[in-house]
């Protein structure tokens, strides 16, 4: 659902990074969980001798899925009526946002439980629904988190990393009147109780995939908490809500995927729970839905099918990218301002929801790779970054001072004496600011670089300059 319209402002990323680098809550929130994934995933990848070998495969099953996606969404929509399930095709946000009461109305649905789907946060499915009178209820404990308080998810695969128990257990005894301690022990205890209630009063359930067989017609969801379980087997009517790049083309690949994504987003070697669901409940079997419904999603996707970001399409929103970003972990998923944050949310968030309003985005990250390494997927995130910046500077949206500035430097590196007068001139205008060698405020408009750091002096000499003597 592209939603760039003459009245949508820009997202001022400037100003919500500096909100953020002032809450020292969600600064400790951010190390505490980020430390602890991105170091989980550098000890397991490290310790399995094949991920190499693994990333590689992946990206070939997936480049593979991504140039015959016609093809492959065309035989897993076959295979899942074969099953006994009913597909549908969902153009825009909207289109799937409507897909889902219709189902939802048909059957005189009132309660639905749903377990944790970024692109129904794309869709802002929840809202679509309760605007039609039908009571949603997540039912990840991240996900019920912020229900309750009225937040937004801030990560892919901790939607309340932004949170400190402290914060969690306040809003708990304040909503509920109850006295639990900071514990997470107690917080999911508690949680899980009323969760409960909700599962067995449930109409319908509504769940994402993880990955979906094309030979198959399976759909696989990957969970820690087993309430994508619940949600799938205990409501009579299940709704699968899904891009359409989450085609894997047999169910044999799926090892390969499951041995890179739980160690990749959370350290883990393997999720708690792998639910794989073909069909609805068959005569004989004991548990699962008696209807099951696969809404395909588009939004945007097909698009980008075609351009040059394609192997952004690849991402299996594992988060690693968000774990090791030095820009995600200082401010957190709400600066971004959109569904998808970190160094992947700099990339989906323009392509799916317009660049303009985006435009900031592809300008926060320091191109420093890492997320490119952490990528299983290797999907090469820096490079679509630097392709977008380009864009907008072909386009003249980049600021006026960063375009006089790159015209600047231009010049100067095209003129020996004008690079070697600019470094001078620079040096002695920056001396009477410096301290021991360090700057540690400049004047506008230079001022940003020196709020949150010191600016080294430059050298006297350039470093060619120190080898003509």
């Amino acid at each position: 659902m592209n939603r760039e319209t003459e009245l949508t402002p820009r997202w001022d990323f400037g100003a919500a990074t500096r909100q953020s680098l002032r809450n020292e809550s969600l600064a400790k929130a951010l190390f505490r969980a980020t430390a602890k994934f991105d170091d989980g995933r550098r000890a397991l990848m490290a310790a399995l001798p094949e991920s190499d070998l693994l990333r590689e495969k992946a990206r070939q099953i997936k480049d593979d899925v991504l140039q015959h996606l016609d093809r492959y969404l065309a035989q897993f929509a076959d295979s899942v009526e074969k099953a006994g399930g009913i597909v549908h095709w969902a153009k825009t946000g909207d289109d799937a946002n409507a897909l889902v009461a219709s189902i939802a109305r048909e059957r005189n649905v009132k309660r639905i439980v749903k377990a944790k789907t970024m692109v129904s946060e794309e869709t802002h499915l929840n809202e679509a629904l309760e605007r039609e009178g039908f009571c949603v209820m997540e039912t990840d404990l991240g996900e019920y988190i912020l229900q309750v308080a009225g937040d937004r998810p801030s990560h892919i695969v901790v939607p309340a990393v932004h949170r400190t128990k402290e914060e969690i257990a306040e809003l708990f005894n304040t909503s509920f009147g109850v006295s639990l301690p900071p514990e997470p022990a107690e917080i999911t205890k508690f949680a899980r109780a009323r969760l409960r209630e909700e599962f067995a009063n449930a109409d319908m359930g509504i769940t994402g995939a993880n990955f979906a067989a094309a030979d198959t017609g399976t759909v696989i969801q990957v969970t820690n908490e087993g309430n994508g379980r619940l949600c799938a087997t205990w409501p009579p009517v299940q709704v699968v809500f899904m891009g359409i790049e989450k085609i894997i083309p047999r169910l044999e690949d799926l090892p390969v995927f499951l041995k890179l994504l739980a160690r990749s987003a959370t350290g883990q070697p393997m999720t708690v729970y792998t639910n794989l669901i073909t069909g609805p409940r068959r005569e004989g079997e004991g548990d699962g839905a008696r209807e099951l419904h696969v809404i395909l999603i588009d939004n945007g996707r097909t698009a980008v099918l075609g351009s040059e970001y394609r192997q952004s399409l690849r991402c299996i929103r594992c988060g690693a990218c968000l774990n090791t970003c030095p820009v995600y972990r200082n401010v957190g998923g709400h600066t971004y301002g959109s569904v998808y944050p970190g160094p992947i949310g700099s990339v989906l968030s323009p392509l799916y929801e317009g660049r303009s309003r985006f435009s900031a985005l592809p300008h926060a990250s320091s191109l420093c790779g890492a997320c490119y390494q952490a990528c299983p997927m290797k999907i090469n995130i820096p490079h679509m970054l630097t392709a977008m910046r380009a864009e907008q500077a072909e386009r003249g949206d980049n600021h006026v001072l960063e375009r006089l500035g790159m015209r600047l430097w231009a010049l100067a590196m095209r003129s020996p004496l004008l690079y070697r007068f600019g470094g001078t001139a620079l040096r002695w205008g920056m001396l009477p600011l410096s301290s021991e060698g360090w700057v540690s405020s400049l004047p506008y408009p230079f001022s940003g670089w020196t709020k949150r750091r010191d600016f080294p002096l430059p050298a006297k000499k350039s470093f060619r300059g120190s080898f003509k003597e």
